[in-house]
């Protein structure tokens, strides 16, 4: 026989349930959760869903409008390029070098910039003030600029688009992390931890690092967009992605030749790159929101 309920149970969701909750009652982000979805999952299936090669030419379908134009053919849904290669296909087959990259970039940049920022957060006299003024210079460039001279350094080409941008990115992530670690560790609670007996880890553990998540969380949306944009600014200018690698900002470049006569050779690949942008973006904005209001 079974015991009988006496008391009712009143159960609360998690905090990340809490956060969950409030991140899908904003539809913005919703939508841009499912965009950045869809756009990892091309990243990664992308080349076996295209219908053509990246580099497979038609000759007799040069510049051909897209599907939906009265002179456009289905089989071609985007348009082809100057050279026939069909533009739908070659974006599926450049999802991974540019959203998979800057992804890559991201994941590996923020862990690094992480554990530095930590690090000179935690630290006290002439190393801090060293790395807080180094970092201010290096804040005071672009991080695409910071992206050029590496690769005037290293060489164009993609296999070196990893380390420009990386590089270029890792100083505006340790930055923030640093700022963050060291206005928490001023605190009143941190202090009384401190006084409690409480080591460096277990202060930075159960004291800190939960306190700065959205504000990692809205520097990690923002240095994701930041990579979007460098990695496709270097293939634009002819230092990344080399013809007839099919990168995304390498196709707004091989399209403005003929921009005029047909404007869908530069359109598609941008409008990819302006919605990977703010599908990021959205997500970024969501979770900050969903957080700050968790907390109050």
């Amino acid at each position: 026989m079974a015991s009988p309920q006496l008391y009712y149970e009143d159960k609360i969701p998690s905090t990340w349930a809490q956060i969950w909750n409030h991140f899908r009652a904003r539809p913005s982000a919703y939508i841009g959760l499912w965009a950045l979805g869809l756009m990892l999952a091309l990243s990664l299936v992308g080349p076996w869903l295209a219908p053509f090669s990246a580099v497979e030419q038609a000759s007799q379908t040069l510049l051909a409008p897209p599907s939906w134009d009265a002179n456009g053919d289905v089989k071609y849904f985007f348009g082809t390029d100057a050279l026939g290669r069909d533009i739908w296909s070659r974006l599926l087959h450049g999802a991974h070098l540019t959203f998979g990259y800057a992804a890559l970039i991201v994941l590996v940049t923020v862990i690094v910039g992480f554990m530095i920022g930590t690090l000179s957060g935690t630290a006290r006299g002439l190393r801090a003030s060293i790395l807080g003024h180094l970092l201010d210079a290096l804040l005071s460039l672009p991080s695409v600029v910071l992206a050029l001279l590496v690769v005037a350094v290293l060489g164009q080409g993609l296999n070196h688009i990893f380390w420009a941008v990386g590089l270029a990115l890792l100083p505006s992530i340790v930055r923030t992390v640093h700022n963050a670690v060291h206005e928490e560790s001023q605190k009143e609670y941190v202090i009384a931890a401190k006084l409690d007996g409480a080591n460096r880890y277990q202060l930075l553990r159960y004291a800190i690092w939960p306190n700065i998540v959205d504000t990692m969380v809205v520097r990690t949306t923002l240095t994701f967009s930041a990579a979007i944009l460098d990695i496709a600014a270097l293939g634009f200018l002819n230092l990344g992605a080399q013809a007839p690698v099919p990168e995304w900002g390498a196709m707004v470049r091989d399209g403005v030749a003929n921009v005029l006569s047909a404007p869908w050779t530069v359109a598609m690949p941008g409008i990819a790159i302006l919605l990977a942008v703010l599908a990021t973006n959205l997500v970024g904005d969501g979770l900050r929101h969903a957080i700050t209001e968790e907390r109050d």
